[in-house]
């Protein structure tokens, strides 16, 4: 071809990147590995293939892990964890700072290594995993190097168990390990089966970087090791990055265990156009944000919602723009499209497309060469309720409808059981800026996609996981209070006496459900004596029935989260105000309950309305941020409220009601609050209290009844965003079981106590969500 042709074609030819550094590497390395353990490799033993999804080629044999693989590392891990916090913040910075200079050294041969075994184009691990990684390591020196000033009634978890997907095998892995060890935690982290090379290369960097033995621990294999992690009994924390099938897995194998546990799950972003919107800048976007990584990101805009007046000429660009893409060799540079990871995804995304593409149009305007590779797929006409518009295929496949209205918009994105991330794109900002925090999903770009960074926070609501990734909010996942839990003591209940001595007439206690007094619907209620036999009451035994009625009556609440901060502040002001007016009722009802002193009454008292005044304050103060990202734009973190949140109390029979309520409503948050088993009449007195307060019906709904007959039902439903307990009944582990369900955000005791800042209540309180807004030309 001559350069005249050249110009007339507009043509152009292969950019091969040598991978010749890699393959002696892992020929140096014996192409064979065994696991990375306080400090060195082992022995390579039982091996499995590693190899290149676009050849089909061997790259290395890598160690099947055992049980005494994984012992061996927690072990390790564990006796580095006290020496390695103990050091302190500043100096783990220089590690990390070091870890991030080396995989800028060795940026070329990570990025080819990664694309060998992955199969992501070159262009990708070159331009964007790599820097990522090093931009993780960074960051994170920065806060390993400001803990002591900034976080400092937080300290490590201890150690971490660590489980990373096939995507972005290194960059997973520098999203997990760089905040673990800036906060002093150690490390046992699992590979992805067929992705393990790059971290066995960070190994090699672990070790060039001086890093204490035992930080760092890597252990490869199938789902069989990481379910050794998961099930560890030395092990503190869990964090995960996979399938939504496996994260609910995990939650349920770790209920009860104690160990701390974030998920970062699937997805089915949306990709909303809007007809005002730049169509060619947003079909360019729309090929980042679905074809980027060959469509194998949890992230990825996979559902198209193109406004309908404009839907038939951006398909058609989107279509033409698609006939240019390049896909074959991965380690072209001039490739956009490489291989599907494994033949196992690629049988998975061609049976999905051929079980529902049926549904609408398929377009496919280029075709796949021979291999693990599938084409980039279009599927048009096709309606919400779709199997394609909800499953996610993990594959370079984009589904599409219309919609007419803002509303419908909305209403479509939201229909999904995932919550990770979305676009918009339109040219008007108020638009833009109107639809983003209407959009259930922990992240929305704005006029882009795939937009990522170490100060942003990162993570999904509903199905796609909870926790967040990056910022100061990624650290509350990898530390805990400072201060040493001691084990709840259940309540000492009264029972009926020889000879009942009846206070006043006869009173029944109702529930608080929808701003009304509420019988039960058991029909069942039970006798609450004070400790010298005097029959106080009755209180309603609540039933699956009640907890329905209050769930619903919360969900209809919305207007209370939609409601101004200044709002809410007044509100709670008020609350505390009138049960300031009844302090000294409070006081002798919590006497008569307890048998404590009248001072110790009136203190619970006095601390309960403090708490009501503490979080009036906080509801205007909790402030969002703009994180510093490396782009023209911001990135905007914003507190919102969790939704509905199941809470069960302590057996402070006012102040654990009051602790739970005051932050959760502060936030914008409606409440299902089970009072006190013991104790549950200074609840029911509260809710009068509620009444002459001007708190909307629905925003706080009050039960009793069982802490441990209602957990399962209460944590299990599915219109619960979170549940909380504090409860002195054993229920830690059937709440956090039973919110596998939908994969609720769960805060247990687990049979302890400790008292908590202001902030961790808040940090409870609220799901982050990082908003990307690009400005410029």
């Amino acid at each position: 071809m001559t350069v005249k042709d050249i110009f007339e074609t507009m043509d152009y030819g292969t950019a091969p990147e040598s991978a010749a550094e890699a393959l002696r590497w892992l020929v140096d390395n014996g192409d064979r590995f065994g696991h990375f353990i306080d400090g060195k490799m082992t022995d390579p033993a039982a091996t499995f293939d590693s190899k290149n999804p676009a050849t089909g080629e061997v790259l290395a044999q890598v160690s099947q892990a055992t049980q005494s693989d994984v012992d061996m590392a927690v072990a390790a891990a564990r006796k580095a964890q006290g020496k390695w916090t103990k050091i302190g913040g500043k100096a783990r910075a220089k590690y990390l700072y070091a870890l991030a200079r080396l995989v800028q050294k060795h940026a070329r041969l990570l990025s080819v290594l990664e694309t060998l075994d992955n199969g992501k184009p070159i262009r990708e691990a070159r331009d964007v995993d790599i820097p990522l990684v090093a931009r993780h390591f960074y960051y994170h020196a920065g806060m390993a190097q400001l803990m002591d000033e900034e976080l400092p009634n937080r300290e490590a978890l201890g150690v971490c168990g660590q489980i990373i997907p096939w995507n972005f095998p290194l960059l997973m892995l520098a999203w997990k390990i760089a905040p673990a060890i800036a906060m002093g935690n150690t490390v046992v982290l699992k590979p992805a089966e067929y992705t393990p090379l790059t971290a066995l290369l960070f190994a090699q960097i672990c070790n060039e970087a001086g890093l204490p033995k035992g930080v760092v621990n890597i252990v490869t294999g199938d789902g069989t090791v990481g379910e050794m992690i998961v099930t560890h009994d030395r092990i503190d924390k869990i964090a995960f990055t996979g399938s939504t099938g496996v994260g609910r897995r995990i939650r349920e194998t770790t209920a009860g265990s104690g160990k701390a546990l974030t998920l970062e799950l699937g997805g089915k972003s949306p990709y909303v156009v809007f007809e005002d919107a730049d169509m060619d800048s947003a079909v360019e976007g729309l090929v980042d944000a679905i074809f980027f990584n060959q469509g194998q990101v949890c992230c990825a805009g996979s559902r198209l919602l193109v406004q309908e007046s404009i839907a038939e000429d951006f398909h058609a660009r989107l279509i033409a723009r698609m006939a240019k893409l390049r896909i074959g060799d991965p380690l072209d540079k001039s490739i956009d499209v490489g291989a599907i990871v494994d033949p196992v995804q690629l049988a998975r995304i061609t049976a999905l497309v051929a079980q529902g593409g049926h549904e609408g149009t398929v377009h496919q305007p280029v075709p796949a060469p021979n291999g693990c590779f599938y084409p980039p797929t279009l599927i048009t006409g096709m309606h919400s309720s779709a199997q394609l518009m909800q499953e996610e295929i993990f594959g370079p496949v984009l589904v599409s409808t219309t919609f007419r209205t803002q509303a419908e918009a909305v209403q479509i994105a939201n229909n999904t059981r995932f919550g990770l991330a979305a676009s918009v794109w339109t040219e008007n900002i108020n638009l833009a800026l109107d639809i983003a925090p209407k959009l259930t999903a922990g992240v929305v770009w704005v006029n882009g996609a795939n937009m990522l960074d170490a100060a942003a926070g990162f993570g999904g609501v509903r199905e796609s996981g909870f926790g967040r990734e990056g910022g100061w909010e990624g650290l509350q996942a990898y530390t805990k209070p400072v201060g040493k839990s001691v084990a709840v003591k259940p309540a000492k209940t009264y029972g009926k006496p020889e000879d009942i001595d009846v206070e006043g007439l006869d009173r029944t206690a109702k529930m608080y459900i929808g701003g009304k007094q509420a019988r039960p619907d058991s029909g069942y209620s039970k006798a609450v004596y004070s400790p010298k036999g005097k029959l106080l009451g009755h209180a309603a035994i609540g039933s699956r029935k009640d907890i329905r009625n209050a769930v619903e009556a919360a969900r209809g609440a919305t207007a209370w989260s939609n409601a101004t901060a200044h709002l809410r502040a007044q509100i709670l002001y008020y609350i505390g105000e009138n049960l300031s007016a009844r302090a000294d009722e409070f006081a002798a009802r919590i006497q008569a309950l307890t048998g404590t002193t009248a001072s110790k009454a009136q203190t619970e008292v006095s601390e309960a309305i403090d708490t009501l005044f503490t979080f009036a304050a906080w509801c205007d103060k909790l402030d969002g941020a703009a994180k510093p990202v490396p782009m023209r734009g911001v990135a905007l973190a914003m507190n919102e409220a969790v939704g509905v949140i199941g809470a069960f109390c302590d057996d402070r029979p006012l102040g654990g009601l009051v602790d739970l309520i005051a932050p959760a409503i502060a936030m914008g948050n409606r409440v299902v609050a089970v009072a006190s088993d013991a104790y549950p009449l200074a609840a029911t007195d509260f809710y009068q209290v509620l009444d002459t307060s001007d708190l909307p019906a629905g925003v706080v709904n009050i039960l009793t009844g069982s802490h441990e007959d209602l957990a399962k039902t209460l944590a299990g439903h599915l219109d619960i965003d979170a549940v909380w307990s504090f409860s002195s009944a054993d229920i830690s582990k059937t709440i956090e079981h039973e919110s596998a369900g939908n994969l609720k955000r769960t805060w247990v005791n687990n049979g302890q106590t400790r008292s908590y800042a202001a902030r961790d209540w808040l940090a409870q309180s609220v799901e982050v969500k990082t908003i990307w807004v690009p400005y410029g030309e």
